[in-house]
């Protein structure tokens, strides 16, 4: 596989997010469909996103006390690296340190199974099986080449229609050391994924489904990366830099909407 826009295979590994070949389910799902009524947030939003080279290194901010990448704006963003997935966190700061350690991806390009499995931490309060639905969604993506076993990525659709269509895996610390082989004999549970997502297209929206008051208050997002102890547990996203990923080619914002 190749990312685009890079053309190439990124250089780090981990950076394996894929971008779809068609945008049907943004268009046809859009959070603005939402019927009028109905609360959006709290809730996690699961993003795939291009990630550019001032991301690899959080700063901390002294008036805040938090850290952030890309402070300085869009301007100073670097180049693209690859594509990656994380969650964001949802108003109440909810990811707890135990997943902080936990969902670490180490050099495998499995960043999507492991940011939708981190969300569905935030909503069910268990570990999930990442590697599984990163597996799950490489035979559930449109690309002949990805495939259990490899190193590819998929895209965050993909691990999205799979919670949707057969759930997900508890985790069992017995399978710890269980290769793709073992996880095809993994059984998921369908309560343990989603019946709803939906996509957002913007800011405002993004903010809206967190319902996050200290995201709101300084302007910008939490991510929560899965590359371990390495990078902080929590490191904010400015909204200009958001705004500027959500419309440039290949974002995709997840909101499951049946939590």
């Amino acid at each position: 596989m190749r990312y685009r826009p890079l053309g190439s295979d990124p250089a780090d590994p981990r950076l394996g997010r894929l971008i779809p070949d068609d945008w049907r389910h943004v268009e046809r799902y859009p959070l603005s469909a939402m019927p009028e009524g109905e609360p959006l947030g709290p809730r996690p939003v699961v993003i795939g996103v291009s990630w550019y080279s001032a991301f690899d290194r959080p700063q901390k901010d002294e008036a805040s006390g938090e850290f952030f990448v890309a402070k300085d704006g869009v301007k100073n963003i670097g180049h693209v690296r690859g594509g990656h997935c994380v969650c964001l966190e949802p108003g109440g700061t909810p990811d707890s340190d135990d997943w902080y350690k936990f969902y670490d991806q180490g050099q495998e390009g499995a960043c999507v199974g492991f940011g939708w499995s981190r969300c569905m931490s935030i909503f069910n309060g268990k570990e999930y099986a990442a590697r599984w639905l990163w597996d799950a969604a490489k035979k559930r993506d449109e690309w002949d080449e990805t495939n259990p076993g490899d190193e590819n990525g998929t895209s965050v659709r993909a691990a999205a229609e799979v919670l949707k269509e057969m759930g997900h895996v508890v985790w069992d610390p017995a399978r710890a050391d269980d290769d793709w082989r073992a996880r095809e004999n993994y059984t998921p549970d369908l309560d343990e994924g989603v019946k709803r997502f939906r996509w957002a297209k913007s800011v405002d929206e993004v903010h809206a489904v967190l319902a996050n008051p200290r995201a709101d208050k300084l302007g910008a997002v939490p991510i929560l990366n899965s590359w371990g102890p390495n990078y902080p547990h929590r490191t904010y996203l400015p909204d200009d830099v958001l705004a500027f990923l959500i419309h440039e080619e290949g974002g995709e914002f997840a909101v499951p909407t049946d939590r």
